[in-house]
């Protein structure tokens, strides 16, 4: 089974720029930063990375989104995630990233995009890699999402595909975020909001309605709402769902009550991620293992996961012909 998922090419459509990054490339960041006291010794930073419940993670992230201090920094974080991608057969992946979270540690504007786009181009080259971008609202107040949106009006690089919203759910209603989404849309960026990681359905409800989400970002608390899910299945609209992320920040607080087989059962189309795999000690392999191990999906169920996430992807029609297309192979082989 290991052998086959790692021979499934892969899409990885919910990742973020700072927690996707390793435990070495955060210890190269906080030893070129060490004034920032993000533990530099490794079993230190793996301690660090132990959260207690999902506002701990959220302090903890920002301790680490501190360190991207440069556009060096930025680009040392995408060749990061691009090795780490490519060893576990990923070939395309949308990495969000958090303008605001950069530019408050004195990153130019401009200097950002340039990193992201320098970054972009050799991971393609250096490790087959391509990345598309999401910049997301960091969550909270209502000028975030107006400060984001100009942002990426100004200065998105190629490969910008999406708009979302993360952070905390509790007490920050998606639909605060209408008007930013509406520029988003209207800049022809995909919409892909986070929403029921942490709170319940309404919030799903009001991505859908009010932020016209395209995709949804975890989504796992659909499963409390039966209309919700008639809704997802018969629509189409894709759920990004991260299960160790989930169990690792206490959203779901064990995997035998992860709503993913719930999920599938009901139609939902489901694509696995990672989230923040360098703090959460994954990958997407892993991610493919446990579903099998702990869920019970057999190779041709994993291989369909597989294709949901190409299809669900924002990626050119002809990169999707052939993702489907060398799934397919891997499956009858599996066979």
């Amino acid at each position: 089974m290991r052998s086959f998922i790692r021979a499934l090419p892969k899409v990885e459509l919910h990742l973020h720029l700072v927690g996707a990054a390793s435990l070495d490339t955060v210890l190269e960041l906080a030893r070129r930063h060490p004034e920032h006291g993000v533990p530099t010794d490794r079993d230190e930073l793996a301690r660090f990375y132990e959260f207690t419940d999902f506002t701990h993670f959220i302090t903890v992230y920002g301790s680490v989104a501190g360190l991207v201090k440069t556009g060096a920094d930025v680009t040392t974080l995408v060749l990061g995630i691009a090795a780490d991608l490519a060893a576990v057969n990923t070939r395309y992946a949308e990495v969000t990233v958090t303008p605001l979270g950069h530019l408050v540690t004195g990153i130019d504007p401009a200097e950002l995009a340039e990193a992201l786009t320098e970054g972009r181009k050799r991971a393609l080259s250096e490790h087959g890699v391509a990345l598309a971008w999401v910049y997301d609202i960091p969550g909270g107040l209502e000028t975030d999402g107006q400060e984001t949106i100009t942002w990426v009006l100004r200065h998105a690089p190629e490969g910008s595909v999406g708009f979302g919203v993360g952070g905390l759910e509790v007490g920050v209603p998606r639909a605060r975020f209408r008007r930013s989404f509406e520029l988003a849309a209207g800049a022809g960026l995909h919409l892909v909001p986070h929403a029921g990681e942490t709170v319940g359905p309404a919030e799903i409800w009001s991505a859908l309605r009010d932020l016209r989400a395209e995709r949804i970002g975890h989504g796992v608390s659909a499963v409390a709402d039966p209309a919700l899910l008639r809704h997802l299945a018969e629509h189409g609209i894709p759920l990004e769902v991260c299960p160790t992320s989930n169990l690792r920040t206490r959203a779901v607080p064990d995997l035998a009550d992860h709503p993913l087989p719930r999920l599938l059962a009901a139609g939902v189309p489901v694509t696995l991620a990672t989230d923040d795999p360098g703090m959460f000690h994954t990958d997407l392999d892993r991610e493919y293992l446990l579903c099998h191990e702990r869920f019970g999906l057999t190779r041709a169920e994993l291989a369909e996961i597989a294709r949901t996430g190409v299809r669900a992807a924002f990626c050119a029609p002809e990169v999707k012909a052939g993702l489907l297309a060398e799934i397919d192979a891997v499956a009858r082989a599996g066979e």
